[in-house]
């Protein structure tokens, strides 16, 4: 089977340059957050972020792109 990736259209530069230093905040503030007996290791690193994706990132961006999908979709009476 084969999958073809399309690459995706480039960021706005500006946007980017926003989404860059939000996600810098972020990761001091995950990192603060984190047990630092756990960041002794890749493996331990990569466990602590996979967590705190899934705990705190993960659900943040389901319900934005839930809200999109809301928006896109037309109204029941409208069908």
């Amino acid at each position: 089977m084969n999958i073809e990736v399309k690459p995706s259209p480039k960021m706005n530069p500006e946007n980017e340059k926003k989404l860059q230093e939000h996600l810098r905040e972020i990761a001091k503030i995950l990192y603060a957050e984190a047990d630092a007996k756990n960041l002794d290791s890749l493996a331990g690193i990569e466990k602590t972020i996979r967590e705190q994706t899934l705990q705190y990132i993960g659900p943040q961006l389901g319900v934005f792109f839930s809200k999109k999908q809301q928006e896109q979709q037309p109204e029941e009476s409208e069908r």
